[in-house]
Order: C-alpha cells, then sequence, then structure tokens
C-alpha cells in the first residue's frame, strides 16, 4: 500500500487531500508544518508528498532539496493557493512531479494522486532490478544513495552525463562507475584532463594526425576521441575548454565524425560522452563563457557531488577505508583510528573534500609509521585548530536567553493549542530574522547567505514581521523593506 503525506497548514484542504487518498485505499498522514513533515519523513518511507508552498514555519520550496535527498525520494506535487512562475520553476528544477495552484477539484487530485504513484512504482521497480557495481565509492549517507541512484538510472542508457561538484568530491570516480555498469563496461574508458591541453597540440591530441602533419609528427597517431571508439570518453573539467575548442566538440557530439590533423577524410567513432566540472556552466553560458548548444548537449543528464563537508555520516567510513589503502601500499601494519581523531576529522570543513581527507590521513601515517594509531597530535596544526577553535568559540559564545510569550490571552484565559503555538512560532521566527540582521550588520546578501535562504525568501519573511534592515544595530546599508526586491528586476 503507498503511503501519502500532506503537509498544508489550512486544515479544511488537509483533510479533503486526505479523504480523496483514503478512497482511493491509499495510507494517508497530514501535517501542518514543515517540521511535522520532516518527523513524518524520517519516521517511515513515503511514496508521495502533498507540499505546501506557505507554511507557518518556512517556504515548502525550501525542503525539497532535503527530501530529494532520502535514500527513497518521495514524488512531490506542490500545492499553493498562490500561483508563482519563479515558484514553479524553482520546484520543477529541484525534481517536483508537479506543480498545482488551489483550488483543485476532485477529479483533478485523484488523476494527480494515480500519475504520480504509478511512476514512483515503476521507477523503484527499475531501481531494484539494477545490481550496482560501486567500484570504489565509498559511504551511505543519504546524499551519496541519492547520487548511486542516478548512476543506476544513467547506466542502463547510452545518453551523455554531466557531473557537477566541488574538486575532490570524486567526480573521475563516479564517471568510471557509470561506464562499469553499462554496455559499455568492457570497452576502453578514456579520460582528457581539459586543464592540461596544450593549445598547440589540443587537436593532435584529441582528433590524432597523420605522418609529417607538422614538424615532430614521424608517425601516424590515434587521437583520444579514436580510442574512446565503442567505450566511454570522459572530459574532465570541461569548462576549461576554450570558446574554439567548444566549437569543435560540439560537432563532433553531433556527428559523431572527426578528422584527424593532416588528413582529408573523416573517420567515426561511437563514444559514450560523460563530462565534469566544478564550475557553473550556465553561469558561465549567460556570461558567454560557454556555449549555449554545448551546454545542453552535455547536460542532459545531470548528476551533482555533494561536498564532504554535507557527509559528516560517511567519514568515519572513507577514514577508515583510506587507512587500510595507504598502510597495505606502503607494506606498514594497519593503524587504528583513535575515536577523538575522528571527532576532528568529522568537524573540519574539507575546502579539498576527499582527496583532502586522503592526503590528510596519508601525511599522518608517514609522520609516525610506526605507530600502531593515528592520534589529533599527527594531524596538520590547520586542522587541530579549527577544532579547538571550534569548541572554545561554543563555550564563550553569549546565550541569548529570551522569554516566550505566555500561553493566555488578555483576559487570563489560556490560549487554544493552535493559537499559541503560531504565536510561538512567530516569536521565534523574528526573533532569529532580529538576531540574523545583526549578525550580518544589515546587509542582505550575507544575511541569505548565513540562512540559507533565498533573496525574496527573506524579503518577504521581513516584511510579515514588519521588520527594516535600517533600524537594525550595525546596519551598513540603508535599505528599505518598500522597495523592490532587486530579484524580480
Amino acid at each position: 500500500m503507498a503511503h501519502i503525506l500532506v503537509i498544508d497548514d489550512d486544515p479544511l484542504f488537509r483533510d479533503l487531500l486526505l479523504e480523496n487518498c483514503s478512497v482511493l485505499g491509499f495510507e494517508a498522514i497530514g501535517a501542518a508544518s514543515i517540521e511535522e513533515g520532516k518527523a513524518q519523513l524520517a519516521a517511515q518511507p513515503i511514496d508521495l508528498v502533498f507540499l505546501d508552498v506557505r507554511l507557518p514555519d518556512g517556504n515548502g520550496l525550501d525542503v525539497l532539496p532535503s527530501m530529494n535527498r532520502l535514500p527513497s525520494p518521495p514524488e512531490v506535487i506542490i500545492v499553493t493557493g498562490m500561483g508563482d512562475a519563479n515558484g514553479a520553476e524553482l520546484a520543477i528544477k529541484n525534481g517536483a512531479w508537479n506543480y498545482l495552484q488551489k483550488p483543485l477539484n476532485r477529479q483533478e487530485i485523484i488523476l494527480q494522486i494515480k500519475r504520480a504513484l504509478e511512476y514512483h512504482d515503476k521507477k523503484r521497480q527499475c531501481a531494484n532490478k539494477v545490481i550496482l557495481n560501486r567500484d570504489e565509492i565509498i559511504g551511505t549517507s543519504a546524499s551519496i544513495l541519492s547520487c548511486l541512484n542516478q548512476v543506476a538510472q544513467c547506466s542502463n542508457t547510452d545518453t551523455g552525463v554531466l557531473i557537477t561538484g566541488e574538486t575532490g568530491t570524486g567526480k573521475e570516480l563516479f564517471a568510471h562507475a557509470i561506464h562499469t555498469n553499462s554496455a559499455r563496461a568492457h570497452q576502453p574508458f578514456v579520460v582528457v584532463d581539459c586543464t592540461n591541453l596544450p593549445d598547440q597540440l589540443v587537436a593532435s591530441l584529441l582528433f590524432g594526425h597523420a605522418k609529417g602533419a607538422f614538424t615532430g609528427a614521424d608517425s601516424d597517431r590515434q587521437g583520444l576521441i579514436e580510442q574512446a571508439d565503442g567505450g566511454t570518453l570522459f572530459l574532465d573539467e570541461i569548462g576549461e575548454l576554450s570558446l574554439d575548442l567548444q566549437k569543435s566538440l560540439l560537432r563532433v557530439l553531433q556527428e559523431r565524425t572527426f578528422r584527424p590533423v593532416g588528413k582529408v577524410r573523416e573517420q567515426k567513432s561511437d563514444f559514450r560522452l560523460i563530462a565534469a566540472t566544478n564550475r557553473n556552466l550556465e553561469a558561465m553560458v549567460q556570461q558567454g563563457q560557454f556555449r549555449q548548444d554545448l551546454y545542453f548537449r552535455l547536460s542532459a543528464f545531470t548528476i551533482h557531488l555533494p561536498p564532504l563537508r554535507e557527509r559528516e555520516a560517511d567519514i568515519e567510513k572513507l577514514a577508515v577505508s583510506f587507512v587500510l589503502a595507504i598502510c597495505r601500499h606502503h607494506h606498514f601494519s594497519i593503524k587504528g583510528i583513535l575515536p577523538e581523531t575522528l571527532e576532528i576529522l568529522k568537524a573540519y570543513p574539507w575546502p579539498g573534500n576527499i582527496r583532502d581527507l586522503r592526503n590528510v590521513l596519508e601525511k599522518a601515517i608517514l609522520s609516525d609509521p610506526s605507530n600502531p594509531a593515528i592520534y589529533p597530535v599527527h594531524l596538520p596544526p590547520e586542522i587541530r585548530l579549527h577544532h579547538i577553535r571550534s569548541m572554545v568559540e561554543s563555550r564563550h559564545e553569549p546565550h541569548n536567553h529570551f522569554q516566550p510569550p505566555p500561553p493566555h490571552s488578555p483576559r487570563g484565559t489560556i490560549l487554544p493549542y493552535k493559537e499559541y503555538r503560531r504565536q510561538q512560532l512567530d516569536f521565534i521566527e523574528k526573533h532569529y530574522l532580529q538576531s540574523l540582521l545583526q549578525e550580518a550588520e544589515g546587509d542582505i546578501s550575507t544575511a541569505c547567505a548565513m540562512a540559507q535562504f533565498s533573496r525574496s525568501h527573506l524579503y518577504n519573511l521581513l516584511k510579515l514581521h514588519s521588520l527594516s534592515v535600517a533600524t537594525m544595530p550595525g546596519a551598513r546599508t540603508p535599505e528599505r523593506l518598500s522597495d523592490p526586491d532587486p530579484t524580480t528586476k
């Protein structure tokens, strides 16, 4: 039986959806806020979520990414009383099944439920049939399992894949996993590092050359594209390619033909393309630094790898695996990792991600090969100092105790629970916004980054609580909330 969750603070609409789900024979649960919805998602697997946008404790659209990172992500249908084109775009880009505007008639509700669950069931059946070879990918966090699910989805196809993520997140490892689980697994996996392609020789390296094509060309040479025939061509850091080379690559992708330097006839190469980048290609397209037509070609299927700082649950498994591999490589006795060392490793933000973690562990092992364990003293000073500073700051951080409003009306009678709960949430939200603006010194961009809000969402909250940036202590900019949101211009 399918499980459906309805997150909506309108009791009439929530009950309407729950009733229709029950009539169809599905188990349905209601939640009046984001926090209640999160609790239900954590308590049991959910197949379909109806999600309102404007909720007492935040914007429903902001929850979509966390839902997508669940081990078994549900289908999500956004329902809102206020249609918004920007909100619809954000919802669809974050994987929502549909974006609907209230009111909804009974027939439409039933159709949406049936279609979404039908799709979800077929998707789950396909996922269960795939036995995925994880290669050397380590981790069981929700974010990495979601990425592996995408690997399983695209491995059975021949479509191009774009892998995005910060440096050191394992983009080549995921590209190799896609190749290993595809029908081309026994054919070549050819890696092209786009950051190290010399301008003078790039055409020769990619397309090959004929003997005598230029000085030093003593014999015919296969290019990397020809070497990938039948297999997979992996273009690492494709954002570093020049515009001229992007044009040449686009033609190869469209026609699957190329011409070696010094030859007259074109040759064919049947390869699957996987590209990776640590840059924002969409922004580069807008700035004229990357071809839009090439971007569309590359982004047919996109996998975004999370940074290590968002994978704290995987750090222990990664560290143990790396220590085993490093000790075996250097023919050392296997070392242990002390719990306090792991605590320090988990607290560090790892700007270089997984590659950074491995390098740190290798240095720690080589610094004291005979010691049977890795102690905190074996770690670099900057990593240990980061942990010490975090502990000192948390202990000396001023605690701003605030008194919540009493649960009584002006007449002295106790308030209904829902009314008191709403007052509490409003009070806490306003207090948070005041502290946020004070910490950000009135700078909206800084406040958005700290709170992980979109600019428009922050403006809406400030207007809701009648807060003005200009009145905040230490405000640097005289922004007024009556001014239009700059992002809408």
